[in-house]
């Protein structure tokens, strides 16, 4: 009876959690069985969990970071966004220090997310920020959305695997016309390669400095701010009590952003370090083309899109246990298993004005999808990962963002 008792002191004993401790021990088994054949796969299996869990419990969430400083003022989120991006680069540096020494060649780091900088990442990244503000979250918000119980986000999916079917019917247009004759601009390359890993780190770096004291101005004018909430400790807490403490700040409580973006910039470092920045659209992507098979609709062949690194889902061997797959369908576990182990998992239905909730949902979710194609990537690839990756590509893509984010809080705003 005492070693029950204190077994229930420190192990969560609702449903929800026992339910998380039975998916997590068969989320590791199954890493184990893959990693008897295929070792890479299996560490990215394990990505795409912690990626997942990372999100759902620090609630990052880009959809936010934008909507709340043009909707409220407030920067939290993208301050916590701009610490991960940081982190990542200074780890990206040095993993493509290590794949390319050499900048002055014409050659450019292996998996980099190194895109076509033009205006085809503009328009998406305007097509995306509009649709992650309608739709209430981006292409791996939506995922971890729907590992919560939200309804809506399935919507979403849907519209986003749609939108990448279209990308898809449209992507040779857009190739010929527009991507192929735009060029490719990779920091550490500018002034012959002279400006070397140091110099495009270094311009990075100070971007992202100049970005952060930018959104803390914003926050100044709008009197926004982020409390510090001190919680005093019981002097009197036994040793039962607080190894349930510990426990209950990684499983129960809701992380910091500032810790997400840690951990998630550490995570995209760890990720690239072993094969590939992280990214979603890729495995959606294929799924997408799976749609369009069974529906019989003729897929092109997509010009030039094979060459191209990033989230393209097509440099992918045949079968259905692939890397994307490891890191897409990993990250909904790991974020089920957060979301179980909290407690927070229920299903969320939209109580009020259905009709038009679902209706943003699909329209947002199309044209995230479209958008998240033509960029080759979505907030995560082009983006998260692009901007590390010393690329120009990432910075429009950002700008555009925000761009497309701030008509999406108008649009939202008008129609309530």
């Amino acid at each position: 009876m005492e070693i029950s008792i204190k077994l229930r002191v420190l192990i969560p004993i609702s449903f929800q959690s026992r339910l998380g401790l039975v998916l997590m021990a068969g989320f590791i088994a199954f890493g184990f069985t893959i990693s008897n054949t295929d070792g890479r796969t299996a560490a990215l299996w394990v990505v795409g969990g912690l990626f997942g869990f990372i999100l759902q419990r620090s609630r990052l969430c880009f959809a936010s970071a934008f909507r709340d400083l043009f909707l409220f003022g407030s920067g939290h989120n993208m301050k916590g966004i701009i610490v991960g991006l940081a982190i990542s680069s200074l780890g990206f540096a040095a993993v493509m220090h290590w794949i390319l020494p050499n900048t002055s060649t014409p050659s450019l780091p292996s998996e980099a997310h190194i895109f076509p900088a033009g205006i085809s990442v503009l328009i998406g990244g305007i097509l995306f920020g509009l649709g992650m503000v309608l739709s209430g979250g981006c292409v791996s918000g939506t995922l971890y959305r729907i590992a919560e119980g939200y309804v809506a986000s399935w919507i979403t999916l849907i519209g986003i695997l749609i939108g990448l079917s279209a990308l898809t019917l449209t992507w040779n247009w857009w190739w010929d016309t527009v991507i192929s004759n735009e060029p490719t601009i990779w920091l550490p390359n500018l002034a012959d390669g002279k400006f070397g890993y140091t110099g495009g780190l270094a311009l990075t770096l100070l971007l992202l400095i100049v970005v952060f004291i930018a959104i803390t101005f914003v926050e100044s004018k709008t009197g926004i701010f982020t409390p510090k909430i001190s919680k005093k400790q019981s002097p009197n807490l036994t040793f039962a009590s607080r190894i349930k403490g510990s426990i209950d700040l990684i499983f129960k409580n809701g992380w910091p952003i500032t810790i997400g973006g840690v951990a998630l910039g550490g995570l995209g470092v760890f990720a690239y370090t072993i094969h590939m920045p992280l990214g979603v659209t890729g495995e959606l992507m294929r799924i997408s083309h799976t749609a369009m098979d069974v529906l019989g609709v003729n897929i092109p062949q997509l010009n030039g899109l094979s060459d191209l690194p990033g989230c393209t889902g097509l440099n992918e061997g045949p079968g259905l246990l692939t890397h994307s797959f490891a890191i897409t369908v990993g990250l909904f576990f790991g974020a089920l298993i957060g979301a179980l182990l909290s407690g927070e998992w229920r299903p969320r239905i939209p109580k009020k004005h259905i009709t038009a909730r679902i209706s943003q949902s699909l329209v947002g979710g199309i044209f995230m999808g479209y958008a998240a194609g033509l960029a080759i990537g979505c907030t995560i690839g082009a983006f998260f990962s692009a901007i590390p990756s010393l690329s120009l590509s990432g910075w429009i893509f950002g700008f555009s963002l925000g761009l497309g984010a701030y008509i999406g809080t108008k649009i939202i705003r008008r129609i309530g």
